[in-house]
């Protein structure tokens, strides 16, 4: 595997992570056990059937809990410690290789990718959820898990087209994570005003004593 191979595997695998971890390691696994795929040494484990038949488990629960409303934001918070050092790990995997220093950046540079990739489909899940139609909540879910396969067949297939591609949406995140956590901060901002509405006692000397 070329350098060029190693980079959009490694960035691949770390960013759409960050979306679906489960569907990336079902995916790599299946390529390299079928001899589709020619995995690094280090993530040749991968194809281990027990791997693969765990991956392709919690793919189908995550494939329910993802597209219920309110459920998907919770299984989000909880995938923040999964998702984000699985991408870090599977990025260091693919130049083990390699120099040990090319694995220590792989690794810092796919926790970020996880992380960014990660917190922009966790924020946006977390507005559209506001919206009362749920088809919206099952078609971005699904898209995810589109993205997600198609980043693996994409950086193993067409590596340079592909980190062309990746450019872009890291360009694209830059710019519109921010927006996207502001909004989740309104809404927020929102919910807490509505409840402590509800439940704030009343000042007692706002009231009216009869007599």
């Amino acid at each position: 595997m070329d350098i060029i191979a190693s980079i959009a595997l490694g960035a691949g695998a770390a960013w759409a992570s960050g979306i679906n971890v489960y569907a990336v390691i079902l995916a790599l696994g299946v390529l390299g056990g079928t001899g589709h795929l020619a995995l690094p040494s280090d993530l040749q484990i991968l194809t281990n059937p027990l791997i693969i038949a765990a991956a392709g488990f919690m793919y189908c629960v995550e494939f329910f809990a993802d597209k219920t409303p309110g459920v998907d934001s919770v299984w989000d918070a909880l995938h923040t410690f999964i998702r984000i050092p699985a991408g870090a790990m599977l990025a260091a995997g693919t130049f083990g290789h390699l120099d040990p220093v090319l694995q220590i950046v792989a690794f810092l540079l796919g926790g970020t990718l996880a992380a960014t990739s990660h917190a922009t489909k966790a924020g946006a899940r977390a507005l559209i959820n506001t919206s009362p139609e749920p088809v919206s909540n099952w078609t971005a879910s699904l898209i995810e898990d589109v993205v997600a396969f198609s980043t693996i067949w994409g950086a193993t297939h067409h590596p340079a087209a592909w980190l062309a591609v990746l450019a872009v949406i890291i360009a694209l995140t830059v710019w519109a994570l921010p927006k996207i956590w502001s909004g989740v901060a309104r809404l927020f901002a929102k919910l807490k005003a509505w409840f402590g509405g509800r439940t704030q006692p009343a000042d007692p000397q706002t009231r009216v004593t009869s007599g």
